[in-house]
Order: C-alpha cells, then structure tokens, then sequence
C-alpha cells in the first residue's frame, strides 16, 4: 500500500490500518471514505464470528458438550447482579455440572459494565482456579466476561487496553448465553466497559476476544419485559444501518446488514407486544445475530461513538440511546449515500418506487422514527436527564470514540454538538 492512502496521521492512521486488515475489512468507496485518498486496489477480506454459534429453542441444554469439548473443567459463569442474572447463572451451573463441569459465579456485571467489576471478576476467576468463562444475560455479561478474559490472560488493568488490537495472549475459552436480541456481543470481537474515574465508556476491538461458542435461545428471551425488548431491538437496529452505510462494507456485510433490517421491522413490534412468541423470540434473535456478523465485520459510526459518550456520563442504557440519537446521526451521513439509505427504506416496507434517492432516504429515515414511536422508544434524550451544559464534553469524548473512523461522512465536534442539542 503506498503511503498516500492513508491521510490521517499518528495513532488515527494504526487504528485505520488495524481495522481494514484485521477487525473489519472491507472496500473504500471514494464517495463514502472519510480521511482516505483515492482506491485501494487490492483487499484481502477477514470475516470474524465464533467458531460455533447455537440457534433456536432449546439449545442452551448443549453448552455442557460444548465446554468439555473447549477443555473446560471449571467455568466462571458470568451474569448481571439482578435476580433474574442470579437464577439464570444458577440454570448454567446445573447444565455444566451434568456435564462433568464444575462452576462458580460472578454475578457483578453492572447494566454498564465497569472496571471495578472486570477486575474483581479476574480476581475470583483465579481465586476459583477456573480454565473457562461462561457469559449468561445480555450484553453486559459478556462484555465483562470478555474483559476479565483480557485481563486474567494479559495481566495488568482493563484500562490498559482500550482501543484496538491490544490484547497480545487472548482470553479463556469463552461461552455466551444471550439472553436479549440486541447487543450481539456474544458472538462480536468488541467489549464496551465503563472507566469510573474518567466517565466515559471504553471501546476495545480485537479479534482474540471473539467468543468461541455463542448461544441464542429463544426461550431464554420470552422474559424479557417490552421496554428492554424495544432498547435491545433498537440496537440491533442501529448495528444494521452504522454497518450497511459503513466504508468498510462489503457485499458478505451488507447481505447480513439488510437482512437483520427487513426481520426487525417486522419482528420486534411483535416481540415488543408479545412477548411470548417463541417465533418472534426466534426471528429477533436471528436477526440480532446477522446485524452482530455486519458490524463484527464492517464496524460502525458515530451513533454508537455518541451513545458510548451518554451511557458513560450519565449511566444510561445503551440501545435507547442508540435508539434516539440514529435518525439525527443518519439525516447527517444520508447526504454522501442516499442510495445506500434507499435501500433499508425497502427493506423496513417503505415504497419507494418513482422517488430520488434522497426522497427515498428520506423514507428511511422516518421509517426509523416511525419503528421507534410504536414501540414506545422515549422521544428525547432529555427525558433521559442529558443536559445541554455538558454536551461540549461528550462530543470532545465522542471524537474520540473508535467507532467513529468508519461513519460515511466526517463529522466536527460542532456538528456532533448540534446532532446531540437536537436528540434532547
């Protein structure tokens, strides 16, 4: 590659190199690039998923085989401090303990995992003399899972590897059991953990963290109450969209991306309203997993950069921030890919047939506010309690984000200011 390919310099420009070649390959449209020049003629294309991924009603029943197989002997069960997070980590350890499998549980995983929590969960995985970690619950389970695989094969503090590419030993084997139809973390190379002292939500991308066997069961899913049914669905959302306007795409990412779009729109009101639909459980579930291979593969933008920033400073829930901030972010990234954003108007049913491509982008994105109101999404995120005084801050924060290097258009900490003053 010659060297005026790559326009940004210093640690932006390793971060960009690290993400084409090994997190998220993919091609550089000269109209959707930001900070690059020119074609890159050649690509090699690495697609990142666990070695095994587990679908459909009942199949949690078969972690035990699973974990033997992975050489597993005593798991550290990972799950969230509510009781649900209790009684399911409980489920786990009977099933592994059928198995042959001995077990012991860290139920300290925070809604947004932090630092504290990662490092006492490393702490215990030693104390307990586990080879293995087995992640049940949603995101936050298996984000701190992962990090406490960081830092139990790597040493030092999870603060350490912020950012991507820095994680030099892997992790234990690693199991997930998701139990919500939103985050895709049980099957992504991403963990998302909280910094206490500085507030703000760290990214750390790199494919050593890739669990080996992810889990999606539906039964486990019926549970889930419709306001986290809405945020967790919202996310995937938003992983389809960030990652089908992505300048990393590509055809394998995109196909995942459209495809996760047209069974959300047409699932998650159902989940949201009944929740005992073991098909739509089902079909959300898919459609998570495929909206989790797209952006495993192809990254994401500045929503989730902005999202990382609100869950960070204000302790709030990630996929209804993603939820409110991703028609702002896209009216903005619409103007340098209107036929991109046409196409998830058809596939969220809009008609648009005889439009311009930017009327039809239009429609997509007021399909996206549309989707959001009928499943009861707030409509602001000062209902939240952000506050327009520290919006400077979390845009300066959010510039500096890692999902950011892949949105379609750059964006200036005014104009992240502004995305952020309209979201309220």
């Amino acid at each position: 590659m010659q060297s005026k390919t790559l326009l940004l310099a210093g640690k932006k420009s390793v971060l960009l190199i690290f993400c084409i070649f090994i997190i998220a390959p993919g091609r550089f449209e000269q109209n959707l690039s930001r900070g690059v020049e020119g074609m890159i003629e050649k690509m090699t294309y690495t697609y990142l998923n666990p070695k095994i991924a587990l679908m459909g009603p009942g199949c949690v029943n078969g972690i035990g085989t699973h974990a033997k197989d992975l050489g597993g002997t005593k798991a550290l069960i990972v799950s969230g401090k509510s009781r649900h997070g209790k009684e399911l980590a409980a489920d786990i350890r009977r099933i592994l303990e059928r198995a042959g499998i001995e077990a012991a549980i860290f139920p300290g995983a925070d809604p947004n995992p932090t630092d504290t929590s990662v490092m006492e969960g490393a702490d215990i995985y030693r104390k307990e003399n586990c080879n293995m970690i087995v992640a049940v619950g949603g995101g936050s389970p298996m984000d701190c899972a992962k990090a406490i695989g960081i830092v139990v094969y790597n040493g030092g503090r999870i603060n350490d590897y912020e950012g991507v590419g820095k994680v030099t030993r892997g992790i234990p084997p690693l199991i997930t059991v998701n139990t919500t139809a939103g985050t895709a973390s049980e099957m992504t190379s991403f963990t998302i953990i909280t910094d206490t002292e500085r507030h703000i939500k760290m990214a750390i991308v790199d494919p050593r963290i890739t669990p080996d066997v992810a889990v999606n069961d539906p039964e486990l899913m019926v549970s889930m109450p419709p306001a986290l049914t809405a945020a967790t669905g919202m996310d995937a959302l938003t992983h389809a969209v960030e990652a089908y306007v992505s300048t990393m795409a590509t055809p394998t990412t995109d196909a995942a991306a459209i495809k996760a779009i047209e069974l959300i729109s047409k699932y998650l009101p159902e989940a949201v309203l009944h929740g005992e639909d073991i098909r739509a459980r089902d079909m959300m579930a898919h459609a998570e997993y495929l909206a989790g291979i797209a952006f495993n593969n192809a990254s994401l933008g500045y929503v989730h950069s902005m999202a990382h920033q609100l869950g960070g400073f204000y302790d709030l829930p990630h996929g209804v921030c993603n939820a409110i901030l991703l028609p702002y972010v896209e009216m903005y990234n619409k103007q340098v890919c209107p036929e991109r954003f046409a196409d998830i108007a058809k596939a969220m049913g809009e008609k648009v047939e005889g439009l311009s491509p930017d009327e039809a982008a239009d429609k997509a994105i007021d399909a996206i506010k549309k989707l959001a109101a009928e499943i009861g999404i707030p409509s602001g995120l000062k209902e939240l309690g952000a506050r327009e005084e520290d919006l400077e801050l979390l845009a300066e924060n959010a510039m500096q984000d890692v999902c950011r290097l892949t949105n379609p258009r750059e964006l200036s900490k005014e104009d992240i200011i502004e995305i952020y003053r309209k979201a309220l």
